[in-house]
């Protein structure tokens, strides 16, 4: 080899070489770059909040959610829109009544507001919706109201996010669009979420600016489809109260006593009563409410109406073998799922009536 031919291959050598370490300078500018945007500009956008929202969510962090998203305020403002026209549209009600009530719902906003956020934070934590237990004043109506009834109206147990849209940006607030879906009557809905940054530079989901705007708007269908699904089902309904009407007279005169004492042939009577008629009853009125079509919004109330009737049966089932075997432990069952039972029935009239005021509703289709 001459030594132009080796002077020629030695250029082109430490030209690779300086192109070789240019790329490794620049490659380094980008990373070093990225991470100075990521770390110092992109952690404190409202993008980036959502998306640890998005986050939290899928991997069930609770913690992570509560640091991105303001749940006092939400849950504070999400209970004023839940509440403000709560009895605007019954008529039954005079104008006094409707104030009484007003001032009812504004003092019991701080229990059932941080029921809302409780009921939100266990649902991303654990997977699951849960409701108030043990000794919580949420459980059951000691508030006057049915939390489960007010859990369901909130729209939170079937309201599915779909993905993030536009956010704008106004100085240390901004406004997301968020695009969800109502699960039932699979309704389209966006909602704009409000967004401040913290001190720290974080920022945080504070509210949302048309909750009931989505509310007023998934509402008529939900009470449409009730209606519906009432009128559908009210031959059944009334058939079967007749018939529970004759049983319960029944049952009460098979279980008087005069020393409140049972006798053997009254607990075989009773016994009967139940096996052969209440309980059968109950599993045919619930076989023919399950041979109607059930509108997509009247969900709730059928499987309110199922949970009611097998509440009922497995109440009467441990009655039954309360009696059999002499069993307080067994009565005292009975008695816990019998007032379960009430509740849910109670709660199917809280929705029957409402869906009936709820008519004189300018929007309703």
């Amino acid at each position: 080899m001459d030594d132009y031919t080796w002077q020629q291959r030695l250029r082109a050598r430490r030209l690779q070489e300086r192109r070789r370490l240019s790329f490794v300078f620049l490659l380094l500018a980008a990373l070093i770059g990225a991470a100075v945007w990521y770390f110092f500009f992109y952690i404190r956008t409202p993008e980036y909040a959502l998306n640890q929202v998005q986050t939290a969510l899928a991997e069930q962090d609770e913690e992570l959610f509560n640091h991105y998203v303001n749940t006092d305020l939400l849950s504070s403002r999400a209970y004023d829109d839940l509440t403000v026209d709560l009895f605007a549209y019954d008529s039954e009600l005079t104008p006094k009544t409707k104030a009484m009530f007003e001032k009812f719902y504004i003092m019991i906003k701080p229990q059932l507001a941080e029921g809302l956020k409780s009921a939100g934070l266990m649902r991303i934590s654990s997977g699951n919706w849960s409701l108030p237990e043990g000794t919580d004043i949420l459980k059951g109506r000691q508030l006057g109201i049915d939390f489960e009834r007010f859990l369901e109206r909130s729209q939170m147990r079937n309201t599915t996010l779909v993905k993030i849209g536009k956010v704008e940006h106004t100085g240390h607030s901004a406004t997301a669009e968020v695009e969800i879906t109502e699960d039932y009557t699979q309704t389209p809905f966006t909602l704009l979420l409000s967004m401040e940054q913290a001190e720290d530079g974080h920022w945080q989901v504070a509210y949302i600016k048309n909750y009931k705007a989505y509310l007023d708007k998934i509402a008529p269908a939900h009470n449409k489809d009730i209606a519906d699904y009432i009128a559908s089902t009210k031959d059944i309904v009334t058939e079967s109260n007749q018939h529970f009407e004759v049983f319960q007279n029944h049952f009460k005169r098979l279980n008087n006593s005069k020393n409140g004492q049972l006798t053997k042939q009254q607990k075989s009577n009773i016994i009967a009563l139940i096996e052969d008629d209440i309980i059968p009853g109950l599993q045919e009125r619930q076989t023919k409410l399950d041979d109607v079509e059930v509108p997509a919004g009247a969900q709730y109330l059928a499987r309110q109406r199922q949970q009611a009737t097998e509440t009922s049966i497995k109440a009467w089932q441990h009655y039954v073998k309360a009696l059999r075997e002499d069993s307080p432990a067994e009565f005292a069952t009975a008695e816990t799922l019998h007032k379960q039972e009430l509740a849910i029935d109670l709660r199917v009239q809280d929705i029957i009536r409402h869906t009936a005021i709820s008519k004189n509703i300018p929007n309703l289709p």
